[in-house]
């Protein structure tokens, strides 16, 4: 039956759209950063990330007003995708909103031609550590003391196989297990253009 609160409200208030991040949703995206993170970014860093050519900045927001529920951003390095930031508010976590916004952001890594991705997660961060391993990235090393506040070491996650048809089916199933997820609480997932497929595999 889904979730109760889907099913009152305006039209499109249980509309969810994965897009690049835009100045008008800016003020949303810091808020959430600040909540969720201490404030990893201020705007100036997000206004930054908007502006290179080098990252992917994504943002997964709900109904016609935009509510920012989660961000996620990679820089393209080389071959490498580095994703540096994955945040889904607190009271939306658990829903499937990280594992899709993770799968979009891995599409775009895959579309860029990139050939891995990495990135750095709290040792005890579990239900992360368990999303990211769903994707296939499997620990590669350990850095002290890296967080703060607690201070918390830090697992270095890899993914080395981002251009396999096989990495690309895994991905389009998780996308699709995210959606409907979503779809039994009443939530409706556009992805837009991030949903037209990746070029044929090797």
């Amino acid at each position: 039956m889904g979730n109760p609160e889907s099913l009152s409200g305006p039209p499109g208030q249980w509309l969810l759209t994965i897009s690049p991040l835009t100045a008008e949703l800016l003020p949303g995206v810091v808020a959430l950063d600040e909540d969720c993170l201490g404030g990893f970014w201020a705007e100036a860093g997000y206004q930054r990330e908007m502006d290179s050519p080098n990252s992917d900045l994504l943002v997964i927001t709900r109904g016609m007003n935009r509510e920012v529920l989660g961000v996620g951003c990679l820089w393209s390095i080389l071959e490498e995708a580095h994703i540096t930031l994955l945040v889904v508010r607190a009271d939306r976590q658990r829903q499937g909103l990280g594992q899709a916004l993770l799968g979009v952001l891995l599409g775009c890594a895959c579309q860029r031609g990139l050939a891995w991705a990495t990135l750095e997660v709290r040792c005890g961060n579990s239900p992360a550590l368990a999303l990211y391993r769903k994707f296939g990235f499997g620990s590669v090393g350990r850095r002290p003391h890296y967080y703060q506040n607690p201070q918390e070491d830090a697992l270095i996650l890899w993914q080395p196989k981002l251009q396999s048809s096989d990495f690309w089916a895994l991905r389009q199933l998780l996308v699709e297990e995210a959606k409907n997820r979503l779809a039994v609480g009443g939530w409706q997932l556009d992805l837009g253009s991030f949903a037209s497929p990746c070029p044929d595999q090797p």
